[in-house]
């Protein structure tokens, strides 16, 4: 069994194979957090070392694909956080009205809950048709199952009491249709979401934007990549533009701190200064 130390020593190897190889940029993410889901790829790769599964990857895209589904392990649900959404719809929602168009940004939208619960909010708050959504994440397999807007049935139950704490206005089923143990959204909800590719580790701003959220993906980032991000989401929002972060996550601590004011503390949510 290889020492921890050289464990460390092969992973910082496969991660700049990666960057080198692939220019998917992981050197700046929490090391316990990728370290544990590596090795936890290991025997689905069918690789006894990290040296071994740096070479197959290098030789192999097919096998990079399938570890880049371990080193972006999708953790979401739909209205995750409901109070998240109620402060959206109770703080944000009436500024966002006054705006002819709006512009929204969902950075690291994963398997796309958090989209879906956006289109919904901002249907039943009439901004809906108004909106464009830039949904990105840097998998592509979680963007095709975001686009595709199917999610099990067996967890409706849970994003119902979800949804109804975040304020919901009408019934949670009217959103989707059920069968086969799945539930397909309806398809009007994402007329106007913009489906990207799109890393916050190595790519620029593309647009502005009236709200930003970014949720629960910073956390995975050491201080450096947390800066980077945070510059963009200032870069990108229009003035008097608003933040929206993880339960787990905050500007405070970060030189950005003076740029962003506090609309809503609790649930994480600023607004540019």
């Amino acid at each position: 069994m290889p020492s921890t130390n050289s464990i460390d020593i092969e992973l910082r190897l496969l991660i700049e194979a990666i960057y080198l190889k692939y220019s998917y940029d992981f050197r700046n993410y929490t090391g316990a957090s990728q370290k544990r889901r590596v090795l936890h790829a290991l025997p689905h790769l069918r690789c006894a070392t990290i040296s071994e599964l740096q070479a197959r990857v290098l030789h192999d895209p097919e096998a990079f694909m399938q570890l880049l589904q371990f080193l972006t392990i999708p953790v979401s649900e739909m209205f995750r956080d409901p109070l998240y959404f109620l402060s959206l719809r109770q703080n944000v929602i009436p500024f966002l009205h006054t705006y002819p168009s709006l512009k929204i940004w969902i950075a690291g939208c994963s398997t796309g809950e958090e989209i879906y619960s956006m289109a919904i909010l901002l249907k039943e708050e009439g901004l809906l048709d108004r909106s464009i959504i830039y949904a990105t994440d840097i998998n592509p397999v979680s963007l095709e199952k975001a686009r595709k807007g199917v999610f099990p049935l067996e967890k409706m139950r849970s994003y119902t009491i979800n949804y109804q704490q975040a304020g919901g206005k009408a019934s949670f089923s009217d959103y989707y249709t059920a069968g086969y143990e799945a539930a397909l959204f309806d398809r009007s909800l994402c007329e106007n979401i913009s489906f990207a590719d799109h890393s916050l580790a190595t790519d620029a701003v593309f647009s502005e934007t009236n709200l930003v959220c970014c949720r629960n993906v910073l956390i995975y980032f050491n201080r450096e990549l947390q800066e980077r991000a945070l510059g963009l989401f200032h870069e990108s929002l229009c003035h008097r533009g608003f933040l929206g972060l993880g339960s787990k996550e905050s500007i405070e601590f970060s030189s950005h701190a003076t740029r962003f004011e506090a609309l809503d503390k609790a649930q994480r949510i600023y607004r540019k200064i």
